[in-house]
Formats: structure tokens, sequence, C-alpha cells
């Protein structure tokens, strides 16, 4: 087993990398930490590097915006555990994190021993979430229903459901995945059956619910 734990930080704030990667450096038995400021750099470490042993993403990043990155990056590693650091620190947002599959989750206004505190306990196999407050349950129904249908989906299902969300066509997809247009048709097929909905752009809609906001294409 290689020394050391491989870390990547995707956050677009240069300054709250930095914060975190002190954080990070003072848990020790850091191998390597790779930055990401947008999520096209975030998705392209993870695909890299099959050793990663955290992703700390923020949810509001250019490229992906609510929960949609995490659900993007779930597909892509599902073993690989992923916290969520935000700013948005409601009990909603941190609730629907986890249930979609963070291991954590991480508040911006957190202190240095808060944030490694947390990076322990994931990195020994827990869940981390902000001390004192009540998660509950989750009250819409819609959104209960829908989270269940994502948690439904396959890890390779949820990779092509996020890149429909990035407006990639099949055949880009395909070429992305290096797999054929013909299989990638047919898991579209199966998202399609799980979510409940008659279209990709329907599926689409669905998954920008979770966040809150409206996904939004990169300018």
């Amino acid at each position: 087993m290689p020394s050391g734990h491989t870390f990547v930080i995707a956050d677009d704030h240069p300054l709250f990398r930095g914060a975190l990667k002190e954080a990070l450096a003072g848990i020790g038995d850091v191998a390597a930490i790779h930055e990401a400021g947008d999520f096209e750099s975030a998705k392209a470490l993870v695909v890299a590097n099959e050793d990663i042993d955290m992703v700390l993403l923020d949810l509001s990043m250019p490229g992906a915006s609510g929960l949609s990155g995490l659900i993007s990056l779930r597909g892509i590693h599902s073993s690989v555990p992923l916290v969520v650091v935000s700013a948005h620190d409601d009990p909603v947002t941190i609730r629907r994190a986890l249930d979609l599959g963070a291991s954590g989750f991480i508040s911006k206004s957190a202190s240095m021993d808060e944030i490694r505190a947390a990076v322990q306990a994931v990195l020994a196999g827990d869940i981390a979430a902000p001390a004192g407050i009540e998660l509950g349950v989750e009250r819409d129904p819609e959104i209960s229903d829908l989270i269940k249908r994502l948690q439904a989906l396959t890890p390779q299902q949820t990779r092509v459901l996020g890149m429909l969300a990035e407006g990639l066509l099949n055949k880009q997809i395909a070429y992305e995945l290096g797999v054929s247009e013909a299989t990638i048709k047919a898991h579209v097929s199966a998202i399609l059956q799980k979510l409940g909905v008659d279209s990709r752009t329907q599926a689409v809609i669905q998954l920008s619910k979770i966040g809150g906001d409206p996904l939004q294409p990169v300018s």
C-alpha cells in the first residue's frame, strides 16, 4: 500500500483551496494534494488519478451547480469518498448531499480543527456532518422520491446522467467513456425509466431540482 493519502480539492476560490491544503497538511501522512478551480478540471483529476483517497468538493463552482457535481463525480469513482465543502450549510442541503452519496459535509465556516476532524473521520470510514445541526427528514415528497430514483442508478448511469446535464450528445458521451453509442442509448433508456421521465431534457430538469439551483453551463 503506498504511503500517504492523495486528495483532490475542487473549489474555485484559491484562498479557500489554500486553507483546505493547510488543514489537510495538519493531519499528516499526505502524499499528494491536487487542486481544481472548476468542475471540468475536478472531473479530469478524478478520472486520471485512480489512487485518490478523498475529493473535497465545493457545491457551487464553474461547470456545476448545486448537488449535480456530487452526483456526476460519484458516477466516475463510486468508491472514492466525496466530502462536500460549502457555505450553503443548511440542514436540507447537508441531508440531501449525504443521501446522494457524500461521505461527509464540511461548512466553509468550520475551523481548521473541525475540517481536520471531519477528514480524519471519513478516512476512518465514518460519515462526517457538522455538529449541532439536526438534519431531520426530507419533507418534500417529490424530492424524496427523486432521491430514491437517483439512488437506484448504477455508477455508469449516474455518470451518463451527469454528462447529459452538461449537454453532451450520445456520440460525445460514447467517445469520452470509450464505449459504443448503442451502449449509451441503452444507459439513457434505463435512466429515463428509473427517473420516470420521457426525455433527456426532463431527466436534466429532474437533476437540477436536487440542488435547488438550475444547472448552469460554463460561461
